[in-house]
């Protein structure tokens, strides 16, 4: 079986780059912006953009998978440096930060989600699952109840996500995310 060709220092450079520049353009809410503009703000031409890309959507996925990966990485390093309970409660709240935050990433990742059929979604399991390791943990430990499934707790993430898209309420998504953390606690 042949292992995949690693990738050369020079291509991973462009590659980020592109990935970069993207995750600025759409987080700038140009999500429609020419495609080509990526590759001018990343300094690479379009042939190289489009090595790496092939379309729109594949560049989305990509800054999509980052930014996921990201949370993921914190809510683990939550989990390895606080109790769960505190773990959990200061990830949600990182999490509304980032979500409203990043509003315009989050009005393209919706957009390009839905229109491939939730596609994006299976990316978001990576994030689901750090996060059901703090719950785990908590659970473990008697600081978090066992009945609250991770999907519960994700999709009430989820519509916190779509409301900071089309809306500006800010401090009811802190009483989201405190009433959630109230009721995962046990008492």
């Amino acid at each position: 079986m042949n292992a995949p060709k690693p990738i050369r220092a020079d291509a991973r450079r462009n590659r980020d780059a592109l990935v970069r520049a993207a995750r600025e353009i759409f987080a700038e809410a140009q999500a429609d912006a020419p495609f080509e503009d990526v590759a001018r703000r990343a300094g690479v031409g379009a042939g190289t953009l489009y090595r790496h890309f092939p379309n729109r959507n594949a560049l989305i996925a990509s800054v999509f998978e980052e930014e996921v990966v990201a949370l993921r990485d914190r809510a683990r390093h939550l989990l390895e440096t606080r109790p769960p309970d505190e773990a959990l409660a200061a990830f949600l709240r990182e999490m509304v930060d980032h979500m409203y935050g990043h509003r315009g990433l989050a009005r393209t990742f919706f957009a390009v989600s839905e229109a491939a059929g939730g596609d994006l979604s299976d990316k978001g399991r990576l994030m689901e699952g750090a996060v059901a390791a703090i719950l785990d943990r908590g659970v473990e430990q008697g600081l978090l109840r066992g009945d609250i499934p991770v999907g519960t707790l994700m999709l009430a993430l989820h519509g916190i996500g779509v409301a900071s898209v089309h809306s500006d309420h800010r401090a009811e998504a802190d009483g989201i995310v405190q009433l959630l953390i109230d009721g995962l606690r046990r008492t």
